[in-house]
């Protein structure tokens, strides 16, 4: 079993951060809202837009999927009574010249074998689409409720 650890700390005040693998992510742990830093919910959704793009790069390889560049957007919802995460959006899109069934097998692979996805994915909605760019319109939706 693979485990993954994260120290953090807050300061009075709300100033926080998070020590991963001698990296420090700065966050906000106050009590309201901080105009620059990413609260947890905004984490959350990096988490997601990282894994997903972490296995682009992982599936690249495995499946000699070609592309130049991927980018993602992510939406989390959060409904306030009890307060939770209730769905995950993304648009997720990858510069490449693969064809559709390529890029269907690549957004496949992301969803079945994605940590972070599979994790949100038991917890709330998650649904997106993947777009290739590259000279066709070639955008595919997934929604998994």
């Amino acid at each position: 079993m693979q485990k993954y650890e994260v120290s953090a700390s807050v300061r009075r005040g709300g100033e926080a951060s998070a020590q991963a693998r001698g990296s420090e992510i700065r966050f906000d742990g106050s009590a309201r809202q901080d105009p620059v830093l990413p609260g947890p919910a905004e984490l959350l959704a990096a988490a997601f837009a990282a894994c997903a793009l972490k296995n682009v790069e992982r599936f690249s390889q495995i499946l000699r999927f070609r592309y130049d560049s991927a980018s993602i957007h992510v939406v989390a919802e959060r409904e306030e009574h009890p307060p939770r995460i209730v769905r995950i959006r993304y648009t997720l899109r990858v510069d490449t010249d693969e064809p559709q069934q390529r890029v269907d097998l690549l957004h496949l692979n992301l969803r079945k074998y994605g940590t972070v996805y599979n994790t949100l994915a038991a917890a709330c909605s998650v649904d997106g689409e993947i777009i290739a760019a590259g000279g066709r319109d070639c955008s595919h939706s997934f929604k998994n409720s």
